[in-house]
């Protein structure tokens, strides 16, 4: 009788040394990741196979950007109008504090036809439970729709809230939309979906697996967090749908996040994000109708609403950090769950602090993924070396995605400073140009240093010699994770 495990094991090699092969010469990954990959293949052939097929395929091309071109639902003239008046130097401000970003507003109007709304009032949220309280009001409010995408959505107390909501809003002869990833909301039960799809709620996934609860397509997830009510109000940041989201998890303890509640012309452009995620996703298209823009000038904030991810020629929200840092004179606060940035974002910050800025990071005291918790830890030494200051948050969980320059600029939404959020993920950013809302941002930063402990560079150089193994494996996977 043939023994055929020497023959699966040949064949597992050699497809194996193929695609190794096919990493180096055919899928143009930057240098780093393909090492990372390769290493992985080196190490554990059989098991490295299986993870490229589950975690490194890339997608097709020509799918990605027959959806990005799009149409983009009547923008296209105003981005092109704003462009031209950049160019030409007569971009009218109701401030004189946008004028020394306007290279950094061409870029994403350039990039990534995000429009300037410069009539927007904002209001911010740290705490779960004012957010969902809030976001359930105003769909009690709602008269005409509801669009709501979430990474994850879960079917706990919270999730049954919104559910019994979005159902009462259904059956009150609303239009109510639910978009959810699939990856990201795997954990939930078909029987929460099917009630609010009987009571008249459309609901889709993003990039749903063909076999339930097995999604081999674990890169490339929409992160984006959107509500938008009666495209009057707009709600995006990093809370998702949850009961962890209200501190209710014991393993995470509170949640300190950072969400937007948006009301002016920005929400238009949150409005297109999300018809655009929704028509990729559904069969049931959402063509144009005046009913969907409906916002109405509010306050004085002036704002961009920036996505990006591998439908993007670009990656347009790391150029604006990018753009962010390099600006600064004064300051540069960061606060993110994972901090694994590539070289050009750490020379950023390397350049600012030795430049005389003054850049604090702060990050969360606990992993929720211990790879990237060491990887971050790793690049957090890099950062105390060159002299930045580094909080660690101990109140609970840090979530935030925000940073905070000067008290002139800040940004607030779903990317984190890694590699996942720039190149693999489906992200979402508003970018604030108003002095009120970057100093609202900074004060919250100043609050959490009271619920945070300081590490130092002696500190973190009296690490165990088991930290400092977990955080050199975490480092080289680092492109990968």
């Amino acid at each position: 009788m043939v023994d055929i495990f020497p023959i699966l094991l040949s064949i597992i090699l050699g497809l194996n040394v193929l695609l190794a092969l096919a990493i180096i010469f055919l899928e143009r990954r930057d240098a780093s990741a393909t090492w990372a990959w390769l290493m992985v293949l080196l190490f554990i052939p059989i098991a490295g196979f299986l993870l490229y097929l589950i975690f490194g395929r890339r997608l097709n091309r020509k799918e990605i950007f027959t959806w990005d071109k799009k149409s983009r639902l009547g923008l296209l003239t105003a981005v092109q109008e704003q462009l031209t008046a950049i160019k030409e130097g007569h971009l009218e401000v109701q401030h004189k504090d946008i004028i020394p970003y306007e290279d950094l507003i061409y870029m994403h109007l350039k990039n990534n036809d995000a429009l300037l709304s410069q009539n927007n009032a904002v209001q911010i949220f740290t705490d779960g439970q004012k957010k969902f309280q809030a976001l359930l009001e105003d769909i009690e409010q709602a008269e005409d729709h509801i669009h709501l995408l979430y990474y994850i959505l879960r079917d706990d107390n919270l999730g049954q809230r919104l559910a019994d909501a979005l159902i009462r809003k259904a059956k009150a002869g609303l239009e109510v939309k639910l978009l959810y990833d699939d990856m990201g909301s795997r954990l939930l039960k078909r029987g929460y979906l099917k009630k609010m799809k009987q009571a008249g709620i459309q609901v889709e996934s993003f990039f749903p697996s063909f076999i339930p609860k097995v999604n081999l397509k674990i890169n490339y997830r929409n992160h984006r967090k959107l509500a938008i009510i009666d495209g009057k109000i707009g709600y995006t940041g990093g809370f998702n749908i949850g009961d962890e989201y209200l501190g209710f998890n014991k393993r995470f303890g509170y949640w300190r996040d950072t969400h937007l509640r948006v009301e002016g012309e920005a929400v238009n452009n949150m409005q297109t994000r999300f018809i655009l995620d929704w028509n990729h996703a559904s069969r049931r298209d959402i063509v144009y109708e005046e009913r969907y823009y409906k916002a109405e000038p509010k306050g004085d904030v002036a704002m961009q609403i920036v996505s990006s991810g591998p439908d993007s020629e670009w990656e347009q929200i790391k150029h604006g950090y990018l753009k962010m840092i390099l600006s600064a004179k004064k300051y540069v606060y960061i606060q993110t769950p994972y901090f694994i940035p590539d070289d050009s974002l750490l020379d950023a910050l390397r350049v600012a602090v030795l430049s005389g800025v003054d850049v604090r990071i702060m990050i969360p005291n606990k992993p929720d993924h211990p790879f990237v918790y060491w990887a971050t830890y790793s690049n957090i030494g890099d950062m105390l070396k060159a002299g930045a200051t580094v909080y660690i948050y101990q109140k609970g969980f840090l979530h935030a995605k925000t940073i905070v320059v000067d008290d002139k600029i800040a940004s607030v939404g779903t990317a984190n400073i890694d590699v996942r959020s720039f190149r693999l993920n489906f992200e979402v950013n508003a970018f604030l140009y108003h002095p009120d809302a970057a100093t609202e941002l900074s004060d919250r930063f100043h609050e959490d240093i009271m619920d945070s402990t300081q590490l130092t560079l002696p500190l973190y150089q009296s690490r165990s010699t088991w930290i400092r193994f977990k955080e050199a494996i975490s480092r080289l996977l680092s492109p990968i994770l």
